[in-house]
């Protein structure tokens, strides 16, 4: 610290740090538990799986994403099917998500081009920009106009009430 400093505002700290008061010379139980079961259970239990991985190393399992099978969509179900609407819902809404990502990603590809090719990029970066477009109008045609409470069956009506607007056009 330097020597103009004023001692009301920055106090010197004290230069021993205090001994601690301990209460009884016995251990603390406590301490001496965790390293029980550190070495009883913790470390066997470790080492037992490090060597089994090393030994499995050979066929390793990625965990990237859990597959679902698929299942009948709405309207494959049989009127009253109460367990098939529940997971037709859970399937459009894995899909939805998918679509969702899948929209982010090309999304984020277009953002990285520009980034990239500055001013330029119209011209530089078509191909994204058409994949960007189909994507996206696609997604939109869709889940577009769904509301916060989509579902399945909101999505089957839209789907259903565009294809009579076409029929009726031509």
């Amino acid at each position: 610290m330097p020597k103009d400093h004023d001692k009301d505002v920055y106090p010197e700290p004290p230069s021993r740090t205090p001994v601690e008061d301990r209460q009884s010379s016995l251990p603390n139980p406590a301490l001496i538990l965790s390293k029980l079961f550190y070495y009883s259970v913790d470390l066997p239990v470790t080492t037992f799986r490090v060597c089994l991985a090393c030994l499995s190393s050979g066929k390793k399992s990625h965990y990237y994403h859990q597959k679902f099978r698929r299942v009948p969509e709405l309207t494959q179900c049989q009127e009253g099917d109460y367990v098939c609407y529940y997971e037709a819902e859970m399937q459009w809404r894995r899909d939805y998500k998918v679509d969702q990502e899948i929209v982010k990603v090309i999304q984020e590809r277009l953002r990285a081009c520009q980034q990239r090719e500055g001013p330029s990029y119209s011209q530089n970066c078509y191909k994204e920009l058409q994949q960007f477009e189909q994507v996206s109008k696609a997604f939109q045609s869709r889940y577009g106009d769904l509301g916060a409470y989509a579902s399945a069956r909101k999505c089957l009506m839209k789907q259903k009430e565009r294809m009579m607007a076409e029929q009726q056009q031509a």
